[in-house]
């Protein structure tokens, strides 16, 4: 098939994008942000035909055949705007060239040639990365449109914000359900013998996808429209509640599970670095806990070097529940007492801020080990050098790891080589440098090397999302917090 079927289908597919090129470009001039006129000009109508049927004879040409679409998409007026889920290629590029519905896509998109034309068409919610004001303003734009009552395309949102092997729909972002308008959840299927449509960040990359999908004869897609979701006044209020009972009824039709993790936490257990977290680790609970208190890791970042001077004032001194929430700067609250006792280690109701800092510090940048490892001798370490001793080393690395129970003496002493009984950062650094898998020698030299928990997924998903987070029930994220030392 690459060298007779995947050449010609390529050839036609990009020849049907130049064609469409051009009627893309002439109905796209202007400013994008102009109201659109209504009712559309006849010729307006007869360039949207032309390109639905230019673009579905690309997919005809790429293998989809057919496309088998349920349900009845909602006008306008009914639903201004398409969750679909779940997210697993580009591919899902399929029903918005059907629909010409609008897509939020990074500003960048419109300048690629012949695509970034075919893109402006559609009039979609651009996102821009160097504006730091962007995701505001792109829910002020889509909350806009939503709001226009039918003058403007429906606009189409993969809420999962990242691609996965559809064994279970992730958190959902809560952009698509902040304007609190009605929605229409859109399930896609992909009911092939062989999965050559998934990509994911582990696996076969996007041109090696586009090859092995060009070689199978023919490829199947289903799209199926489910009935529009009228949120409820409390959901108006409160769009991560909205997100979460759309998101169980897509389930629901899929017949799959839901977690509560999300595509960060994925990171944060897949991360590249020295100390690669365990399949024990008490860590993405807590990632979970941050981001339930309304605290974003990647803004908390900026302010880890004031986090970890406060902590260090202290000195390893103990901090109640209430104490904790001042220095967070949140109500006490159920999931506050959550984190709180991910930290009680004696169940004494005292914690050590110092702990909190090196644990969000690995949330907030999982690849960057010696980061973490120098934030806490910041802390940790004595007036007079910056040293530590072996159980603050024990209490360090416990704590980066999320591990209940841990033995570094053979760690500390190979670093301590001139047994002072302390131990710098420069010593801990040098040693890292000359030791890069000291992790896997010295913590853990019992266990298997772990490369990421993808390695026990099963044979039929070997490029798909992380075992860890594909529970087998919808109760996912929500059982008993486990204590460090449970």
């Amino acid at each position: 098939m690459t060298l007779t079927l995947f050449p010609i289908r390529l050839l036609l597919a990009a020849f049907m994008m130049l064609l469409a090129w051009p009627f893309a470009l002439v109905a796209s001039l202007g400013p994008a942000e102009r109201e659109p006129e209504q009712p559309l000009a006849l010729w307006r109508k007869v360039v949207d035909f032309l390109l639905k049927a230019i673009m579905r004879t690309m997919w005809f040409i790429g293998g989809f055949h057919r496309v088998a679409v349920k349900g009845r998409q909602a006008l306008p007026t009914e639903a201004a705007i398409f969750t679909l889920a779940p997210h697993s290629s580009y591919f899902d590029a399929i029903p918005v060239t059907m629909t010409m519905s609008s897509i939020v896509m990074k500003a960048e998109s419109r300048d690629i040639p012949i695509w970034g034309t075919l893109i402006r068409y559609i009039r979609p919610v651009f996102v821009s990365r160097s504006d730091q004001d962007s995701r505001r303003r792109t829910v002020e734009e889509i909350k806009r449109r939503a709001q226009s009552n039918g003058k403007w395309p429906q606009i189409m949102i993969f809420p999962e914000g990242t691609c996965t092997n559809r064994t279970c729909l992730i958190t959902f972002k809560p952009g698509a359900f902040i304007p609190g308008v009605p929605v229409q959840p859109v399930v896609l299927r992909y009911p092939n013998k062989l999965d050559t449509i998934t990509w994911t960040w582990q696996g076969p990359g996007a041109l090696e996808i586009l090859w092995l999908t060009l070689c199978q004869f023919h490829n199947q897609i289903e799209i199926e429209f489910l009935p529009v979701y009228n949120p409820s006044e409390e959901e108006k209020k409160d769009p991560a509640l909205y997100a979460s009972n759309v998101r169980r009824v897509m389930a629901e039709a899929l017949g799959v599970s839901v977690t509560d993790y999300t595509f960060e936490d994925c990171q944060l257990a897949l991360a590249e670095g020295q100390l690669r977290l365990p399949a024990d680790t008490c860590l993405l609970e807590f990632a979970r806990l941050v981001r339930g208190l309304g605290l974003k890791p990647e803004k908390l970042e900026k302010d880890l070097d004031r986090y970890a001077e406060s902590a260090g004032v202290k000195s390893g001194a103990k901090i109640n529940v209430s104490e904790f929430a001042a220095y967070l700067e949140v109500p006490v609250s159920d999931p506050l007492a959550d984190m709180f006792s991910l930290f009680d280690e004696s169940g004494s109701g005292e914690m050590d801020l110092r702990e909190y800092v090196v644990a969000l510090s690995v949330v907030c940048r999982p690849a960057h080990t010696l980061d973490t490892i120098q934030l806490a001798f910041k802390m940790y370490g004595s007036q007079e050098d910056g040293s530590i001793d072996e159980d603050a080393l024990s209490s360090i690395l416990k704590t980066a790891l999320g591990v209940a129970e841990l033995t570094v003496t053979d760690l500390f002493r190979a670093i301590d080589q001139e047994e002072k009984g302390r131990i710098t950062f420069a010593d801990f650094s040098r040693f890292a440098e000359t030791y890069p898998d000291f992790a896997e020698e010295y913590l853990y030299p019992d266990q298997p090397p772990f490369k990421s928990c993808a390695q026990t997924l099963p044979a039929l998903t070997p490029n798909g999302f992380c075992a860890d987070f594909s529970p087998e029930n919808s109760d996912a994220g929500r059982k008993p917090v486990r204590k460090k030392l449970d």
